[in-house]
């Protein structure tokens, strides 16, 4: 694990609302992989980091996905090139691939997409065919920088691709699923496909284990810590009925002290979320 001041190297908007922001950070860039996290602080900011996905890394650049939906993401969001952040990382606990299942599909909803370019990367160095698959309430808000053989669109009101959920445009015969979006559609995920794994979303305060606000309640009964245990899980080993299904990204709460949960978790969610 690295604590980097890393400087912003760039910006841009890959759906409506939806950006991307590149941080200079060569430590992390070569020991992440795909599904962990990195944590960024902003001086003078809010209190407590907040957590995303890593995006994708190129040589000594590492990229997180976001919205701006509080004050610590839009303050992120207003950064100019230079202008640096505490970036920690690269934490949790990421996805495995399997080089014998042959093929893979990468399935997120919404900002859901923030760990799959790193995911598909890592897929095909293992030699897995890469289908990549996400969904969006519309095609506006659908993040078209794709990686992989082939992608597959879904959108809830037909703009593109499926019109209905990504998880319905999700091919058959696929050797192994990864998810990573909203814990309802995660849930229905776990149904389809039980043994697939998933980035989850999670109210997140310190994103190093000590402050216990990311707990996911797993089937065996035990409470596991997002930022360490996870983010990633396999699907059937948590019980979906206890996470809320949707997270309010704007409002105050007690945990972890007072914490502003503007934040995107990882979890794919995942980690990612703006």
């Amino acid at each position: 694990m690295h604590d980097l001041r890393a400087p912003v190297v760039g910006r841009r908007e890959v759906a409506r609302g939806m950006w991307v922001l590149s941080f200079e950070a060569g430590a992390i860039a070569r020991e992440v992989r795909a599904g962990q996290f990195v944590n960024l602080l902003l001086r003078p900011g809010p209190l407590l980091r907040r957590p995303f996905s890593v995006y994708r890394v190129e040589h000594e650049v590492v990229e997180v996905v976001l919205k701006g939906v509080g004050e610590g993401t839009r303050m992120l969001l207003e950064l100019e090139p230079g202008d640096r952040v505490s970036m920690l990382g690269p934490l949790g606990r990421g996805f495995s691939f399997d080089p014998a299942a042959g093929s893979v599909a990468l399935v997120s909803g919404g900002l859901g997409v923030a760990p799959m370019p790193l995911a598909a990367w890592e897929a095909q160095e293992l030699g897995l065919t890469v289908h990549w698959v996400h969904g969006a309430r519309t095609a506006d808000e659908l993040c078209r920088e794709w990686e992989g053989d082939q992608a597959w669109w879904a959108t809830d009101d037909g703009s593109l691709g499926h019109a209905g959920s990504a998880l319905e445009a999700v091919p058959a015969g696929v050797g192994q699923v990864l998810g990573c979006g909203p814990s309802r559609m995660l849930a229905a995920l776990a149904e389809r496909w039980p043994e697939a794994q998933v980035a989850v979303e999670t109210y997140m305060g310190c994103g190093t284990g000590v402050c216990l606000g990311c707990a996911v309640p797993r089937t065996s009964g035990v409470y596991d810590r997002a930022c360490r245990e996870g983010p990633v899980y396999p699907a059937a080993s948590v019980r979906w009925d206890e996470l809320p299904a949707h997270l309010h990204y704007t409002r105050s709460d007690a945990a972890c002290g007072s914490l502003s949960l503007d934040v995107p978790p990882p979890l794919g969610g995942g980690l990612g979320r703006g």
